[in-house]
Order: structure tokens, then sequence, then C-alpha cells
């Protein structure tokens, strides 16, 4: 008997809104997972994801970049008692603009064109798979971790950074243009990021984006 595929093969962890505007788009899953598009600001490098299918495009808006803080990088992020645990790689662009994620259930991308983690000022945007062909992955149950949930990022250099959720939203993806997930200005804050909602068979697509907003504990 064939595997059934877990939420009709969407493996997609659709990252939406651009660095300082735009849409972004999610794509299913060749193998385990396949990688999620999401929209950028800055010229394209050229990208090196394996091809998805199918993929669901959304407009992007192009926007001035903003050279980012220089501070040590992500290497892993962890949600308290909800085992979501990843290591974190640093992503780019594909090249119509859109976030490139890794192409895996074990990995974060950290949109290193924006702020990271520890910056002074901006969103820190971090974003995973939300399932495979076959299994749901922790990330799935972004959208229940309570307001306080404590969130931990440990850098590069050994340092670990501190988080308290604020709030967790599911974003549809045709409002996240106004959401500015990639903001580069105001507070430091971390937001984690993944699929959710209804999967729209027509669509070939989740219907929202989960969308964990977190602030730096002192």
């Amino acid at each position: 008997m064939p595997v059934v595929p877990l939420r009709r093969f969407a493996a997609a962890a659709c990252l939406s809104a651009a660095v300082l505007a735009g849409t972004s788009a999610c794509s299913g899953a060749p193998e385990a997972v396949s990688p999620s598009e999401s929209v950028s600001a800055v010229p394209s490098p050229t990208s090196t994801a394996a091809p998805a299918a199918p993929a669901t495009g959304i407009p992007v808006r192009p926007a001035a970049p903003t050279p980012p803080e220089t501070v040590p990088e992500p290497v892993r992020v962890s949600v308290e008692g909800t085992g979501i645990e990843l290591e974190v790689v640093p992503v780019g662009q594909e090249a119509d603009g859109a976030m490139t994620l890794p192409d895996n259930h074990y990995q974060a991308g950290w949109y290193r064109y924006g702020p990271a983690p520890g910056s002074s000022r901006g969103a820190a945007v971090l974003a995973a798979h939300v399932d495979s062909r076959t299994e749901a992955l922790p990330i799935a149950g972004l959208d229940e971790v309570p307001a306080g949930t404590p969130v931990t990022v440990t850098r590069s250099d050994g340092s670990v950074l501190r988080y308290a959720t604020e709030n967790v939203q599911n974003i549809p993806k045709a409002a996240l243009d106004d959401f500015n997930l990639f903001d580069r200005d105001g507070a430091p804050r971390l937001q984690l990021v993944t699929c959710g909602g209804k999967w729209l068979e027509t669509a070939g697509d989740y219907e929202d984006n989960v969308v964990l907003t977190a602030v730096p504990v002192p």
C-alpha cells in the first residue's frame, strides 16, 4: 500500500513578506522536504537549491538593501518544551529574489541579508519546513507555543542568546505583504517561521504562515 504523504505532500516552510516590503511562496517536496521561497530585497545570488515542484509564485516588490550589522552568526535555535531544536544555516535568495531554505527537516535557514540574532535593531528571520512527505516535524507545533515560552539561539562564537515568546500569529499569505516580516528597523526581535493553516489543494500550498515573535531577555 503506498505511503500517503502527510498534509498532502506539503513540505514547505513558507516564509513571507519583504525584507523591507514584499511577499513569498512555498513549494512541495521532491523527497524529504523541498526548498521554500520567500521575498528579499537585495541583488539575488545564483541559487544552488534542488528544483522544487510544484512551486507557487507570488510577486515580489523591490526594496533598497541595507547592510546588516556584523554579529556572530546563529548556528542553533531551540524552543523550550516543544521539541523544536534545529541547526541554523545562513541562506540567501533564489534567482527570482525569493529566500531559499534548506532542503531538509533538521535545519532552519537564517536570512543572512537581514539582521542576525543579537543585532541591535530589526527582525532576525529563521524559517524551517513544517513537515516531510511522511511525518510532521516538531516545528509543526509552532502555532501552539504559548506567550512567555523561552527561545534560545546559539551563535558561532559559542554565546547563547535568550528570548521570550511574545506572540504566535497565523498570517494569511495574501496579507503578508503588510506584515513586514523582514523589518530591518525597530526593536530587536526574533521571527521563527513555518507554514500553517489549511492545505489548499488547488494551489498546492498552505494558506498561512505561522510566525513566532520573540523578544530578547536581558
